[in-house]
């Protein structure tokens, strides 16, 4: 094991007040700055600015770690004077030593009402450089089209084939959620939805904003550094977000949270992995913020592995598994693992899992009344990372000749 740096310590949010009803955060990042980025919200409570709920956080926080220098407006200092408000942000954000580079702004409206208000102010302001609207088919009509470079995230029955798609204008359509999906901490919020919206998002502004980016591949290589190689847990979880998840779908296991995750990586995986455990990288796909892994996941059962294999005593046998990992990551950090596998493949590896199983569904064409069927299972061991690996090393269809049968007696 190699001497290892300091565990760099997360940054602590300071919330500063511009004016009345604006908040400006700086880049939660390790890099600690980047451009400038307005968000227009309705008026949230005090206490929910810097609010991190089940690994929800607040828009403030989501921006301020992707790295932006964020000012949030709510939509009450817009009522007197939206020119004058969304002045004191730009100039906020352009004095801010985080901000970098200057006279580069974003705008994310998540409140219909307040871009009306803030509309005219938006497309006189030359720092401003894209915008993303998330409105409804009948709040569409209370504004007239950005002049900037725009997306619009658009709820209810909007005709799929109208959807604009150009440098100019974007527009999304999501039939089955509420203009205020992306909204946490309300009944209306929808992780799913508000996540891939955000991506979007991202997609966008770093386009028009000229980042930030950052190098999504070293970043996850880091983490899996120190997760295999060094097995420092303390400088595993100092690659992710304050509040960051692993969710490993077959098995139900991993942690949410940055205690939960903690105790997860200390007591039952970065120490439980045996000593000869590899990752065999097959393909490697990067987005703007999330790096898809398809590989290899191979080990020695010499010792209790409890996150694969829950329970089971070591049986000495090598595994060989397909994994893919599906990463997200915010800004420089770590936000999520979802980390999938075919479990079949492990225990039939392991000889747990039988050749044939009871069928218990009626096949009379198969055997007469009251008899008792079985069908071959159709799972592939080792084979299956063989497959994974080299398309020519398995013949396909195999399975095809897999059948029911009457159960021998």
């Amino acid at each position: 094991m190699s001497s290892l740096p300091p565990v760099p310590s997360l940054p602590k949010p300071a919330l500063t007040k511009p004016a009345e009803g604006l908040s400006l955060l700086l880049p939660l990042s390790r890099l600690g700055t980047g451009p400038g980025l307005i968000i227009l919200t309705p008026s949230f409570p005090a206490e929910t600015h810097l609010k991190i709920e089940h690994g929800v956080p607040s828009p403030l926080i989501k921006w301020a770690e992707e790295s932006y220098t964020t000012v949030q407006i709510e939509e009450s200092a817009l009522d007197s004077n939206a020119h004058d408000a969304i002045h004191k942000a730009v100039d906020a954000i352009n004095g801010s030593t985080a901000c970098e580079p200057k006279e580069s702004i974003g705008l994310v409206a998540y409140s219909t009402s307040a871009y009306a208000k803030a509309a005219d102010a938006i497309a006189s302001t030359a720092d401003i450089k894209g915008v993303v609207v998330y409105t409804s088919v009948s709040e569409m009509e209370t504004f007239s089209q950005a002049s900037k470079p725009t997306v619009y995230h658009i709820t209810g029955n909007y005709p799929r084939d109208k959807l604009a798609r150009s440098k100019a204008l974007t527009q999304h359509v999501y039939p089955a959620v509420e203009s205020t999906f992306a909204i946490p901490f309300q009944p209306a919020f929808d992780y799913r939805t508000e996540a891939i919206s955000h991506t979007r998002n991202l997609t966008h502004l770093k386009g028009c904003m000229e980042g930030p980016y950052f190098d999504l591949e070293k970043i996850w290589d880091e983490h899996t550094y120190y997760e295999f190689e060094n097995r420092s847990v303390e400088h595993t979880m100092a690659t992710m977000v304050q509040e960051p998840y692993v969710n490993h779908v077959p098995t139900l296991t991993g942690g949410i949270g940055r205690e939960k995750l903690t105790d997860f990586y200390r007591y039952h995986f970065i120490f439980n992995n045996p000593e000869d455990t590899n990752l065999e990288l097959i393909s490697r796909t990067i987005g703007i913020d999330r790096v898809v892994d398809e590989f290899i996941f191979s080990f020695t059962h010499t010792k209790k592995v409890d996150w694969i294999l829950p329970g089971l005593p070591p049986t000495n046998l090598p595994l060989r598994i397909p994994f893919m990992a599906v990463v997200n990551i915010r800004g420089d950090r770590l936000y999520h693992e979802h980390i999938t596998w075919d479990q079949a493949t492990v225990l039939r590896q392991l000889g747990i899992l039988p050749d044939y199983l009871p069928f218990p569904y009626p096949a009379l064409s198969i055997a007469g009344e009251g008899a008792q069927l079985e069908c071959r299972v159709p799972v592939a061991g080792a084979e299956a990372a063989q497959k994974a690996t080299d398309k020519n090393s398995v013949e396909s269809n195999q399975m095809f000749e897999y059948q029911v049968r009457t159960k021998a007696k």
